[in-house]
């Protein structure tokens, strides 16, 4: 089992900055790719950003490359989501997941293993 929750998330005015965190506790945190994906409300589910297990490979939906940032500390168990420019349709929850394989994200969220609860990320105008 692996417990996963976020943190950072609030109300930040359009080309604003926010750091999203995502602590995991359980099972070994250094052997597994994170993911971020987010869901905006009567949307689905998306996939935002993954990282390999090293830190070394890291990928991004075509809509963020740019402004977003993931990382890992596997020392802290932690991942990181840099978000700069912030745009009104970046508002939504933003959740982290483990997966199995770095591949996993081109699967979409139905090949993730586990998430956590999620953050709020709001953008005003």
């Amino acid at each position: 089992q692996v417990q996963l929750v976020e943190s950072g998330g609030g109300l930040v005015q359009a080309g604003g900055s926010l750091r999203l965190s995502c602590a995991a506790s359980g099972r070994t945190f250094g052997t597994n790719p994170m993911n971020w994906f987010r869901q905006a409300p009567g949307k689905e589910r998306e996939f935002v950003a993954a990282i390999s297990w090293s830190g070394s490979r890291t990928y991004y939906t075509d809509s963020v490359k740019g402004r977003f940032t993931i990382s890992r500390d596997n020392t802290k168990n932690t991942v990181y989501l840099q978000m700069n420019s912030l745009k009104p349709e970046d508002a939504a929850v933003y959740y982290c997941a483990s997966s199995h394989y770095s591949s996993d994200y081109e699967r979409g969220a139905g090949a993730m293993d586990y998430w956590g609860k999620g953050t709020l990320v709001t953008v005003s105008p």
